[in-house]
Formats: C-alpha cells, structure tokens, sequence
C-alpha cells in the first residue's frame, strides 16, 4: 500500500489542455473516486497515474518514489479497465496469473495466489472455464482478480461497471467496496455515475474541465458544496436552483421568497444569489408556513413520491419518503427545511459565508 502525491499536474493534448496543474494527495489506504462529467479529464488523470500518458508537467509519487517518467510496468499499480481486457483464447487460470508468468514468478506461486485471489472473489469453480462461458459479472470478477493476484501498490479502476446491468452493478459496486474494506489496498476509482462515488469512496474529488472543484468526503460534498457546479452534481435527483438575490430577511427571485435566519444565512440585501433546495428537503405545511405550489408531474418511487412542481415562476422536483395521493393540478405548500437552504454567488458561482449546513 501507498500513498498518491500529484503536484502541478498538467496534460495537453496538441494545443489542447486538459488537465490544468492540479495537486492531489491520496492517503496510503484510501478509497478516492473521481468524479466529473464526460470529458473533465478523470480517465486522463487516471492514465497519468498508471504511466498509459505521460505528463506535460508536474509531477507523481507514488510511496514516496518518483515515478513520473517510469513505464506502467515499473509503477507498482494493477488497473483494472471498462472493457475487462481479457484474453479470449485464456482460462480464467491463467488469465489472472499472466502478468505474474510474465515476471518469472515460480509456478508455486502463480498457483497459489491465484487461487488465493479466486477464494476471495468466488471464482475458485470457474478456473477451467475460459471468458467467453462467463457473465459480464464474473469476467468483472476475473479482470479484479487478475489486479489482485500482483499485490500492487494501488489498484485504479476505470468506469469498472459500466458495461453492467442496474442490479449487477449495485451487486458489484458492494463487492469492490468490501474487497477494498479486507484489503486496505490504496484505490483511485473513476466513475459518471455518483451513486457509485457517494456508496463507495472515503473521499470523491469532482473534476470539470480540467480542474478541481472540490475535494471531500460525501457527506462533505453532499451538505456542503463549495460553489453551484459541486451542488448541482452531486445528489440524485439534482439541487434545485432558482436565481434572485438576498433581500435583509433572506432570498426573492422567480415569484420565490425563502425567510432565512440570520444567524445561518449573513444578509447581504441587494446582492444577486443562486438558491438551492435539494428535492428531498422539502417539506409539506399548512397554507401560510410556505408558499403554495402546483403539481406537474408525479412520479410514484414505490416508498417514495417524486413531484414536478411549478413554485412562483420556478419549476422545481420534491422528493418525499412517503406514499402521496397527488394528480396534475393540485395545490400544496411547500417550505424548505430547516437549515436546508444554499446560497452561491450569481457571477462566481462559490458557496456564500454561511450557506446552510445539513438539514436535521
């Protein structure tokens, strides 16, 4: 196990940059995702890690050991890709033992961390067979075990369940999470999917273009967003977001006024602000305590009931953990919840002083 050290950090690709000099620390033992939309340069960095691409400048400790210019061969890291890269005309035997056959390793060995690794991840009956007689699960289990067999330093995991049904992925997101909770193996895992990074990693780091927005862990992210892109990103379904500014009682804008406590929320009367309510953090009140809203749209959850809602001249999704008899049409009133509320600078985008901390 090791730690990760990434400083000033650069990639262009001709004249295009793409990462721009970022500094990044992962602790010996650490689960980090990165996270971002497509083409924020998470894959990119990952390859900088691994050694597939090489930095334009900066550069990457791995274990206290500069191996910025060394080959991938030379890093210590197993990868485990999208696609599984798996050799076709291979056992899953001698699949996960190739890359310790290419070293030299004695066969004793060889045999025996390979089946150490397929006790671990439930392959111990599917040696013989060869990828093309395997669910997309199992060769996901194969690709893993191959990474494991190596005992690297740190294991990097490229969108590893994309190509995987809903339910199997939940099944496997599970299974890395407690293959890392037995190993304690340094992981940078890189995901679109933040379902994924908020169940799995100890901290997410949130790219865009290039950049880091904020780094954290989930919770952190989740209650406390350091600017509008972190918030909206984060959580599913995404923040509400409505465009006013901050009057000396709290927030007005889109026909929306938010009473906000001083004591949370420093006024600044006259200043153009982005407020944002995550959907489950509205909460239904009598007429009077909130403001009245119109159903558009409901979506029955099963335990849960997701509405589209017209709220002033905003349109804005409620989540609630309950079963509702709504239609089209109808009436309710809405509040946000305590200490629910934040706020972001119209022009910069950054969280304001004393934005909301988690509702209770």
């Amino acid at each position: 196990m090791a730690a990760v050290l990434l400083s000033g950090i650069q990639k262009r690709f001709g004249a295009v940059q793409v990462i721009h000099g970022l500094d990044l620390h992962i602790q010996d033992g650490e689960f980090v995702a990165l996270v971002g939309p497509s083409g924020c340069g998470k894959s990119t960095l990952l390859r900088l890690i691994a050694g597939l691409e090489a930095a334009t400048h900066g550069r990457i400790h791995i274990g206290g050991r500069d191996v910025t210019d060394l080959d991938p061969k030379d890093r210590d890291i197993a990868m485990v890709f999208q696609n599984y890269a798996l050799y076709p005309h291979m056992t899953v035997a001698a699949n996960m033992g190739f890359s310790l056959e290419h070293r030299g390793r004695p066969r004793s060995e060889i045999d025996q961390r390979v089946r150490w690794a397929a006790d671990l991840l439930g392959l111990a009956q599917l040696l013989a067979r060869y990828p093309r007689q395997l669910s997309g699960g199992q060769r996901q289990r194969v690709a893993m075990g191959r990474a494991i067999v190596r005992d690297p330093q740190v294991f990097l995991f490229d969108e590893p369940l994309s190509n995987l049904d809903a339910k199997l992925r939940i099944v496997m997101r599970g299974e890395i999470k407690g293959l890392h909770q037995r190993l304690r193996t340094t992981t940078v895992y890189v995901t679109h999917d933040q379902v994924e990074a908020m169940t799995m990693a100890d901290r997410i780091v949130v790219l865009n273009a290039g950049r880091v927005e904020q780094v954290g862990s989930p919770l952190e992210l989740f209650d406390r967003p350091a600017n509008r892109f972190v918030a909206g990103f984060i959580g599913s379904p995404a923040m509400n977001f409505i465009a006013g500014r901050c009057t000396p009682t709290g927030f007005a804008g889109a026909g929306v006024t938010w009473p906000l406590a001083p004591a949370a929320h420093p006024m600044h009367p006259g200043r153009e602000a982005v407020c944002g309510v995550r959907p489950e953090h509205f909460e239904i009140c009598l007429p009077g305590e909130g403001m009245a809203a119109r159903v558009l749209l409901v979506e029955p959850l099963g335990s849960e009931t997701q509405l589209s809602l017209r709220l002033g001249e905003a349109q804005v999704i409620a989540l609630f953990h309950e079963r509702l008899a709504m239609a089209p049409g109808d009436v309710l009133h809405l509040r946000p919840k305590e200490g629910a509320v934040h706020l972001f600078d119209a022009a910069s985008g950054l969280r304001m002083d004393g934005a909301s901390d988690a509702p209770r």
